[in-house]
Parts: structure tokens; C-alpha cells; sequence
């Protein structure tokens, strides 16, 4: 039996949020924790599953700061790296009306694009039923190799393999090249978690089942899920298929509510295992994951503030 339920890789950072105003009328920035892959494993760790992250961050004050945060909420850190040349990456959020984000980052470089493939810890892999990961790991030659080198050692320890594109435009040198990094994910997962927007611009189509399909017939992936904001979720198995609307939230910001309906989606393919989920298990999966991301969009931050279980259940009661 696997040590770890889900292993993950990814970007490790400080995600500095919007917290009201100085009395000299300046932004008061919080310095929270964050980085998908992260805020994904959060989610778990707090629904009782066992995960560790791999990663990089550097040896700074905001290295130290992600590092007990993470071994704190009890995500294993064996694998997370520390660069002693690279400053740990930062995001400054601006949330705009209604909640949506708008990013800054500090990643020119950043030590989570420092990770290399010695650093990769290969048991953390192996030891696990499901291995997660994006595309920022992707961003340029170094740790786009360390990401590669993760991936086949999944495929051939037989680990289910989950995909979230996590599209940041202003973090590629160009678009070409996120296409193609994108697509190598696509190529290599069991799992996609994807936006509106992203598979709108990756597939070119405005009408979600036909861009659903041409993604299946090119890939072959066996769930696909899509996040599309306000307006809820679907999700697509070989013959089952689910949407949700949203779970109404008096929304504060969105930072983490993706992430946080992964790794809903993950705990109910680690309880379920990978199969053709029907449309009943479809939309039970839904309803989980979207009411944990109306929780965390009604909080600061994400990786630090994962609803539980029973809130979960308790918030879709009452959303009903």
C-alpha cells in the first residue's frame, strides 16, 4: 500500500493579498502562503489524506515562512528544496469587483523555476496513488525537466496522474511555447482540471461539449473536469457527464477556490479509484467541490484556511 495518497509538484510562493488600508491611505499587503499544486495537497491533508509536495523555494525569510507553514499543516516536505542563490517566488493579488484576481509576480527568476531533476525526490513519487501537477513547473528549461523526469516516474510506478494547466499568460515568454508544455500534460494525465477560459484557448471553441470532445478524441483522458466560475461546473467521464451550478457565498476573493475544488475532485477518485463514473458520481463530486471553493472564496488566502469535511457538508445543506 502507497505511503501517500497524493504527491505533488509544482510552485511553492507567497501570494501577498489586499488587507485594507494604512493610515498614510496605503494597500496593506498580507503575505500568505500559496502556490496550487500546495494549496491542492491543503485541501486533502485537511480531508485526511496523506500527501507530500515537492518543490523549491529559497533560503529567505519567505523560504522559511512556506516551509513551517506547510510542515504545520501536516503536508510532507521531504521533497521541498531550498535554493541558496534564488529568492523565494512572490504573486501581489489585486482583487478586482466581484472577486476575480488580477496578479503581479516576482519570478524573474524565482527558486520554484529552480528546481531541477536531482532534486526530484523519486520515493515520494512512487510511494503514492496519485501524483498532481501544472504547467508553471514548465515555465522554463530547468524545472521544465524536473517536471518531466516526475511524470515518468509515475507513469511507471502506476500512479493515477492529475493535470491542472493553471494558465498565468504573463509568466510564459510567449504563448507558443505554453501550448506546447500544456499539451505534453494533457498527453500524460489520468485527471484534467480545466477553466473556461483555458480550454477556450486552447481548443478555439466557445461551445464547451465540442471543445470537451476534441480534447477526448485527441487525448483519451478519463475525467475531465471544467471550472467555469460563477457559473458553476461540469464534468465529463467516458459516457457520464455532470454540471453543478455554483454554491451561493458572499464571495471575498477567488485566490485558491480552483485548487480547492481539485483536491475535492482528488479525495472523491481516491475514495471512488479511477473508473467511468457515472453521472450520479459525477454530480455528487461536483456538489462536494464546489461548495468547498465557496468557502474558501469567502476567506483570505487559501492554503492555510481549507474548509473540513463536516463544513463542507454542513454549507451544502444549507446552499440547497
Amino acid at each position: 500500500m502507497p505511503e501517500f495518497d497524493v504527491c505533488a509538484l509544482g510552485e511553492l510562493l507567497i501570494d501577498f493579498t489586499e488587507n485594507g488600508m494604512s493610515q498614510q491611505g496605503n494597500p496593506i499587503m498580507e503575505a500568505n502562503p500559496g502556490g496550487a499544486p500546495c494549496n491542492v495537497l491543503a485541501m486533502l491533508t485537511k480531508l485526511g489524506y496523506q500527501t507530500a509536495f515537492i518543490g523549491k523555494v529559497g533560503k529567505d525569510i519567505f523560504g522559511r515562512q512556506l516551509k513551517k507553514v506547510v510542515s504545520e499543516i501536516g503536508i510532507n516536505i521531504t521533497g521541498l528544496a531550498e535554493d541558496e542563490k534564488v529568492n523565494t517566488t512572490l504573486a501581489f493579488v489585486h482583487t478586482l469587483e466581484g472577486g476575480d484576481r488580477e496578479f503581479s509576480f516576482y519570478r524573474n527568476p524565482g527558486a520554484d523555476m529552480m528546481l531541477s531533476e536531482s532534486d526530484v525526490n523519486e520515493e515520494l513519487i512512487e510511494n503514492s496513488r496519485i501524483f498532481h501537477y501544472g504547467s508553471l513547473s514548465m515555465t522554463n528549461p530547468v524545472c521544465d525537466a524536473a517536471t518531466k523526469k516526475a511524470v515518468a516516474i509515475a507513469e511507471k510506478a502506476g500512479c493515477i496522474r492529475s493535470f491542472d494547466p493553471n494558465l498565468r499568460e504573463n509568466l510564459w515568454n510567449d504563448l507558443d511555447t505554453a501550448r506546447e508544455k500544456i499539451e505534453y500534460g494533457l498527453q500524460h494525465c489520468d485527471i484534467l482540471k480545466i477553466s473556461d477560459n483555458e480550454i477556450q484557448w486552447l481548443t478555439g471553441e466557445t461551445d464547451f461539449d465540442k471543445a470537451i470532445a476534441s480534447l477526448r478524441d485527441k487525448y483519451n483522458i478519463p475525467l475531465i473536469l471544467l471550472s467555469l466560475g460563477k457559473n458553476g461546473s461540469r464534468a465529463y467521464s467516458k459516457t457520464g457527464y455532470a454540471f453543478v451550478p455554483i454554491t451561493p457565498a458572499e464571495t471575498i476573493e477567488t485566490t485558491g477556490a480552483g485548487d480547492t475544488f481539485c483536491g475535492c475532485i482528488l479525495s472523491k477518485v481516491l475514495e471512488y479509484g479511477i473508473k467511468d463514473f457515472s453521472n450520479e458520481e459525477l454530480s455528487e463530486m461536483l456538489v462536494f467541490a464546489n461548495t468547498a471553493a465557496a468557502i474558501v472564496t469567502t476567506r483570505k488566502g487559501a492554503l492555510k484556511v481549507m474548509p473540513g469535511r463536516d463544513e463542507i457538508y454542513k454549507f451544502a445543506e444549507i446552499g440547497r
